[in-house]
């Protein structure tokens, strides 16, 4: 278990949405220092939060964030990209790029801060998944979220041995800009990072923030094929 009061933690994607608001809960735990990261600079007046400029996409601004923010504990990665479209006729480029942002982007800051974690005495990862990893029709990002469930589930086995707790996120819709076209009913970005940072603190591999989502987990044992996005029926 890792508690949140006194840690170094670090969001990627922390300006708004389901980032600034773990960066509000966090800060409201106790955590010593935020480093909240975006693609652009910002400014944030708290002195407990340290913005940085990030792109996941590069391995040049992941390793060099990671050259500045050697003293972190806890790693968030909740940076994501959704380009709806099919698979079939959607761009292939947004595809791609979906897939670089939401599994490897995943995994080059995994890559660059697992030796910092292992440093400052193990800590934790957590990575942001999706109800939709484990339902289809929602296109790339539905797919990508799945692949980053299968990297988070190894990810847990590779880091175990140096004491680092890998916790995965499912969420259903947020109330964020990302989802903002969709009419359906929507979580706040407050109640899901409370739930979030609940199940950091109790040690917690996986947290499910709704009953969405742990109606979708149920369904895994069921037939494929009633594994579906409703929108896409």
């Amino acid at each position: 278990m890792v508690a949140v009061a006194e840690r170094v933690v670090m969001v990627t994607g922390g300006r708004r949405g389901l980032g600034g608001a773990l960066v509000d809960e966090l800060l409201a735990r106790g955590a010593r220092k935020v480093y909240s990261t975006a693609r652009s600079t910002y400014t944030d007046d708290r002195p407990e939060v340290v913005t940085a400029e990030l792109e996941v996409r590069s391995a040049a601004s992941v390793s060099a964030l990671a050259e500045v923010a050697t003293d972190v504990d806890i790693v968030f990665n909740n940076a994501g990209v959704l380009l709806p479209a099919p698979l079939l006729t959607g761009d292939f480029e947004d595809a791609t790029r979906t897939f670089d942002v939401n599994v490897f982007g995943l995994l080059r800051v995994a890559r660059a801060f697992a030796p910092i974690l292992a440093a400052n005495g193990g800590g934790a990862l957590v990575n942001m998944h999706s109800v939709l990893s484990w339902l289809a029709g929602s296109g790339a990002y539905g797919a990508s979220k799945a692949a980053a469930w299968s990297v988070t589930n190894s990810l847990r086995l590779e880091l175990a041995s140096q004491n680092t707790q890998v916790v995965g996120v499912h969420a259903g819709f947020i109330d964020t800009e990302m989802v903002s076209a969709m009419d359906l009913p929507k979580a706040t970005p407050a109640e899901v990072a409370a739930r979030i940072a609940d199940g950091l603190e109790a040690g917690a591999t996986e947290v499910l923030t709704d009953d969405v989502t742990v109606a979708a987990k149920a369904a895994l044992s069921g037939p494929v094929e009633r594994l579906t996005f409703p929108a896409a029926r």
